[in-house]
């Protein structure tokens, strides 16, 4: 029988005193020598491996494995969790069978306000940078037939206002270079082997100008035929790939980086502010963010407080159409 990602989670987790993280998992697995078992041609697999576990406590009702809310979320074996304290059993996560048999109605914008808070709050994405988004609604465009594949979902952008010293920021404005980092998100509610390469090439297209381009899914199969595809089309191009867990949001994830862009695509930008009505206001605010030096956050779009309580909503909301 082959060694898979599971038998490596059981065999560190037999010899942890406490639940871990799936990445200590994989570290723990490094240093005790397992991670050849698997035989994983991945380039990230402890993502595999955090994927693997997620899906199994969620969808297994024999599963060996329990997943502890912890922020981040960590794994344990049911057998040991009589030894730990009484505070991590009364953070025994339950998953929600049931909202996973129903199928999710709900539209693909209403995806947008968790990728706002994902890329707001999410360390992993962020990397401790404060990055603002606005929706582009493509329907206010020009010539909606000739900009086709042009225009983002959303779009980002990162200032260093609330971490660098005023005088640097000044100095920062009129040299050659500046801080300035802008993000374009294309959103779908899923990936599939029938729509991953169309969806693929959209972000691409809409994503040319920016700083970093990002594809992001409320659902991609689990298919390592469909993820190597994934990734390897994101070597080639530079779009990154970010998955949602819609039924545990903090276990949201980055798949595949995007590859950073030194410079910005001015003609491209140039297009878009002629095209979209909202790209030329976002561009606008964040030029009267930098000269004032203060971000205007009423002029981006709102970042939930709550993306559990969120999900629920538009999930509710689906059901009632």
């Amino acid at each position: 029988m082959s060694y898979i990602f599971l038998d490596l989670a059981e065999e560190v987790l037999r010899q942890s005193a406490q639940p871990l993280t799936y990445q200590e998992v994989w570290e723990e697995a490094v240093r005790m020598k397992l991670d050849d078992k698997v035989m994983s041609s991945g380039k990230t697999p402890w993502h595999t491996l955090g994927s693997r576990l997620y899906v199994d406590v969620r969808d297994n009702d024999e599963s060996i494995f329990v997943k502890v809310k912890d922020n981040p979320a960590k794994f344990y074996l049911k057998e040991k969790m009589k030894g730990l304290p009484k505070d991590y059993s009364n953070q025994l996560f339950e998953p929600e069978r049931t909202v996973k048999k129903e199928k999710d109605n709900f539209e693909e914008r209403d995806l947008h306000p968790l990728v706002s808070y994902f890329a707001y709050a999410n360390p992993s994405f962020n990397r401790g940078r404060t990055i603002f988004t606005k929706t582009i609604y493509h329907e206010k465009s020009k010539k909606p037939g000739m900009s086709e594949w042009m225009h983002p979902d959303l779009v980002g952008f990162y200032l260093p206002l609330e971490d660098w010293n005023t005088s640097l920021i000044e100095l920062n404005r009129i040299s050659d270079k500046n801080e300035l980092k802008l993000f374009s998100f294309e959103v779908k509610k899923s990936l599939t082997r029938s729509t991953y390469r169309e969806y693929f090439f959209q972000a691409v297209s809409n994503s040319s100008w920016a700083n970093e381009g990002y594809l992001v899914a409320g659902e991609i199969k689990e298919d390592d035929d469909l993820l190597s595809e994934l990734e390897r089309l994101s070597m080639s191009f530079g779009i990154g790939i970010v998955k949602f867990d819609l039924n545990d949001f903090d276990s949201s994830s980055i798949l595949f980086p995007a590859r950073i862009k030194p410079s910005l695509d001015w003609e491209t930008m140039n297009k878009l502010c002629e095209q979209n009505p909202d790209f030329q206001k976002f561009i606008q605010d964040v030029k009267i963010d930098f000269e004032s030096k203060r971000i205007h956050k009423s002029e981006y779009d709102r970042i939930v407080d709550n993306p559990e309580g969120y999900i629920k909503k538009i999930r509710n909301k689906s059901k009632s159409k």
